[in-house]
């Protein structure tokens, strides 16, 4: 398996730090280290300017490419299995993400993206779960998309 990720090429990509810090995260609460990321590069150049609020995509972002090995644990969230995923407050997603890493209970969630639900899925990492350590990512590499999706 892989997944992706988009950011800035300011802060490491292969980090949860961002999301432990933010009060704004849709999966997880201040404090817990998850790594966002998406199963497709394309879905996580969405996902990103979704973030943004901008089709537009600065061309300083960086992306990773992350191996993920099909011998870790895995655990997967269908919409419909939990009401208000995708609700503004972010209250029961919040809550899932946070029992989900506290507990443990696997390195990798999929999560359905809200930039294409039910089609697509992001992928996230709890970088304090024992199994992180299998992970590999590739070095930071420069945007690649349409340039007309550049600012």
């Amino acid at each position: 398996m892989v997944a992706f990720r988009i950011g800035s090429a300011s802060h490491p990509l292969f980090d949860g730090s961002g999301a432990a810090a933010s009060d704004d995260a849709r999966w997880n609460g201040r404090g817990r280290y998850v790594i966002y990321a998406a199963e497709h590069y394309a879905t996580a150049l969405l996902e990103k300017a979704a973030q943004i609020n901008s089709i537009r995509l600065p061309r300083t972002l960086r992306y990773i490419r992350i191996e993920i090995p099909s011998s870790v644990t895995v655990e997967e969230l269908d919409p419909d299995d939990l009401r208000g995923w995708d609700a503004d407050d972010k209250s029961a997603s919040r809550r899932f993400g946070n029992e989900w890493y506290d507990e443990r209970r696997s390195l990798i969630l999929f999560v359905p993206s809200l930039a294409a639900p039910g089609l697509e899925r992001n992928v996230l990492i709890n970088q304090r779960h024992p199994e992180f350590r299998r992970l590999t990512s590739s070095a930071p590499g420069t945007l690649r998309c349409h340039p007309r999706l550049l600012a």
